[in-house]
């Protein structure tokens, strides 16, 4: 008995182990495939490093630039760059986890790499050659450096991956996490869902890792013509608020080819061209907006659950079974999922029913061609005819140019909805009618070419507050099926006070409002101080004297008054709460969290904010002035074991841009780190901190003898075929 005993251990053993092994290891071998189209071209770049380690990338061609721009940046930060991949083949759970997991499982909801392989087929020629390139120069570097990378069988990639990564991640930036977590957990998305109005949806965002939550997203944006610029100049500030480290972190960078393509900004991981910044003759930068992008309808099922009624008909559900392989510890588990599509779009089953999605640009990647062709524009009319395909689903454009022009676009491809619907409310599913077939047209779309206040502006709010008093576009003039959003942050009442209010807006002017920390008592700014002033406290404790502060404050989040560390802590909830159309917080609780806090790791309610709030990594500890919603932007933290506020998303890639009269374009920028911010060795790793920290910018060298004057370093990369 004891000898089957043993045996039956000794044979489960092994089964234990086989069982480990096969989970250890399956993922890679799942994760194979033979059918990677690999570019025959032969590619060389040269990368010249200014004193930042900023790369400037030269080639014969555009491909040749895009091949070594993806070097570089993976040079500088390849680990991201491998998350990018990762989330671009269904396969980040296998790094990440169960967060992974969850972006695995959008990637195959919203059909992210079918959409790629209809799609980039069709896309011009130089387009797909850019993206070939690009893809290229990912798998020489992971070919030449296998001890970085993550995940087996990662590489090699092709322009259809990065295709596929664009598809995945584009629509989050209008928020349609905010309509696919609450299907996907059940909880209630309405009574109004659209875009963040003051009375729409309670928004919750889906957990995704390459940003913060949606409904935070932000930046500023401003324009002045040569008639308000006080010396003629075109002046354009790009000030984007992005999460400093992940998967849209800016990263800067400088490009020109022999076919006409010369470039400087910024683009995230797994883009081969910048996303905004300027060429010789025109540039713009981008806001988050948040039009009424997505729809949600509710599908009529039969009884087996497997079709859906379309007018008299009865479709079939399309259903799929997925793999999300989720990382937990050295084992990695394949969880099964199904997912399922209309013709509506993906479709989401809850205890509540079955929900089918549709949103604005579903479907669609001409994104890709659409940024390269802005990259190379020469005029007004060129830049806006790109922008008029309707192919970038969502942001806003703020332009300027050589000649004088100013512009900002409301762009959105938004959806064209036909009347007699409420499209703020859940629409019937077996309706064909109410399926609407793509954007509206650009012409409808709020715009503003040259105002007569020679001047524009946008920090993430309504596009009916931009230019001023007398230039300001109405409301009416827009349909409200549109969907256009109402809001206004606390940013934008600063920066419109502040623009309509200066004569002239000069570059000292303009440096003043973009790095100006001001509050406006408006909005839920009021509301909190509101609540202050009526909140019953015993003036002798803690809370009351905390209470008296507040009171007292100036509204000026410089790090220079006794309340600014208070005020730092009380608002960013309540600015979040307003975003997300959630309740505001309990003031009275969340001034005992703020004193408790304070008086845990300061010994004080009234430390200076710059004790306070930090710009922290690696070695270096600075501090920081701002606030959430200020447009000096340091909107979210983690709080550290210390108690200080360790910022992580806020003020991120910033570009000052201007043509003087009779001179070339010229520019200055600045990040919060550096170019290397996850080289930790590099000497790049956070070289641009202290400059950050002190409001100043450092000069981009835009022109070839600049680049070489200042040049640190100098290489060449290349690519043979067959290497």
């Amino acid at each position: 008995m004891r000898k089957w005993l043993g045996r039956i251990g000794f044979a489960l053993v092994v089964i234990l182990i086989a069982g480990f092994i096969v989970l250890a290891t399956w993922e890679p071998f799942w994760a194979e495939r033979d059918d990677v189209r690999l570019s025959d071209r032969s590619y060389s770049a040269e990368i010249v490093r200014d004193d930042f380690g900023v790369p400037h990338i030269y080639g014969k061609t555009d491909a040749d630039v895009a091949y070594g721009v993806a070097v570089a940046h993976a040079q500088d930060d390849f680990a991201t760059l491998q998350d990018v991949v990762a989330m671009a083949r269904g396969r980040y759970g296998a790094i990440a986890g169960q967060d992974g997991a969850a972006v695995d499982y959008v990637y195959h909801l919203l059909d992210a790499r079918g959409t790629a392989e209809r799609h980039y087929p069709k896309l011009p020629e130089d387009t797909r050659a850019l993206f070939e390139a690009y893809a290229t120069g990912l798998n020489d570097y992971a070919k030449d450096h296998p001890d970085e990378v993550a995940l087996a069988n990662l590489f090699p990639v092709d322009g259809t991956d990065i295709a596929a990564g664009f598809a995945l991640r584009q629509p989050f930036f209008f928020g349609l996490n905010n309509v696919i977590e609450p299907l996907v957990t059940g909880t209630d998305l309405l009574p109004e869902f659209g875009p963040p109005t003051p009375k729409g949806k309670q928004a919750r965002a889906y957990p995704l890792p390459w940003g913060e939550d949606g409904a935070l997203s932000g930046s500023n944006a401003f324009a002045i013509a040569p008639q308000k610029s006080g010396d003629g100049a075109t002046r354009l500030v790009s000030n984007s608020h992005q999460p400093w480290r992940g998967g849209v972190a800016w990263y800067e960078l400088v490009v020109e080819s022999g076919e006409g393509w010369h470039y400087a900004g910024a683009n995230f991981p797994g883009s081969p061209y910048p996303f905004l910044g300027h060429n010789e003759d025109l540039g713009w930068t981008n806001t988050v907006n948040r039009p009424d992008m997505a729809d949600v309808y509710q599908l009529v099922m039969d009884d087996s659950g497997t079709k859906y009624r379309m007018g008299d008909k009865w479709l079939a559900l399309e259903e799929n079974i997925v793999t999300l392989p989720v990382k937990l510890g050295p084992l990695v588990l394949p969880i099964p999922r199904k997912v399922y599509r209309s013709v509506h779009g993906p479709v989401i089953r809850n205890e509540r029913g079955t929900f089918a999605i549709r949103y604005g640009g579903i479907d669609n990647i001409g994104q890709l061609d659409a940024y390269y062709r802005l990259n190379k524009a020469k005029s007004l009319d060129e830049w806006q005819a790109i922008l008029a395909r309707m192919d970038i689903p969502s942001t806003n454009f703020i332009y300027g140019d050589a000649k004088g022009n100013i512009a900002y676009v409301y762009n959105a491809a938004i959806p064209d909805r036909p009347k007699g619907y409420d499209w703020r409310g859940i629409l019937p599913g077996d309706d064909a009618k109410a399926i609407w077939k793509g954007p509206v047209a650009y012409e409808a779309l709020p715009r503003y070419i040259n105002p007569a206040s020679g001047w524009l502006y946008n920090s993430n709010n309504t596009p009916f507050t931009a230019a001023g008093p007398g230039s300001d576009l109405s409301p009416g003039s827009v349909p409200p099926e549109m969907g256009v959003e109402l809001k206004q942050t606390n940013r934008s009442h600063r920066a419109w006070k502040l623009m309509s209010e200066a004569a002239v807006i000069d570059l000292p002017t303009l440096k003043r409002i973009k790095y100006d920390t001001g509050y406006a008592r408006e909005g839920y700014v009021a509301d909190l101080w509101a609540e202050l002033e009526t909140l019953q406290l015993d003036p002798k404790s803690e809370l009351g004297k905390a209470r008296q502060l507040l009171i007292d404050w100036d509204f000026d989040a410089d790090s220079k008054g006794p309340g600014d560390a208070l005020a730092l802590l009380m608002i960013k909830d309540f600015m979040s709460a307003e975003y997300q159309n959630k309740p505001l917080p309990n003031v009275r609780e969340k001034l005992a969290w703020a004193v408790d806090h304070l008086k845990a790791h300061f010994g004080r309610i009234d430390p200076p904010a710059g004790e306070l709030l930090r710009l922290r990594l690696g070695q270096v500890d600075l501090p920081l002035d701002g606030g959430s919603d200020t447009l000096r932007a340091s909107t979210t933290w983690d709080v550290a074991d210390d108690g200080r506020l360790a910022v992580k998303h806020g003020d991120s890639f910033i570009q000052f841009i201007e043509w003087l009269p009779g001179k070339r374009v010229s520019s200055q920028s600045i990040q919060p780190f550096g170019a290397a911010t996850t080289r930790p060795n590099s000497p790049h790793y956070t070289d641009q901190a202290a400059l950050f920290v002190q409001h100043r910018l450092k000069p981009v060298h835009f022109w070839r003898e600049d680049v070489l004057a200042n040049a640190k370093s100098r290489t060449t990369v290349t690519h043979r075929p067959n290497r």
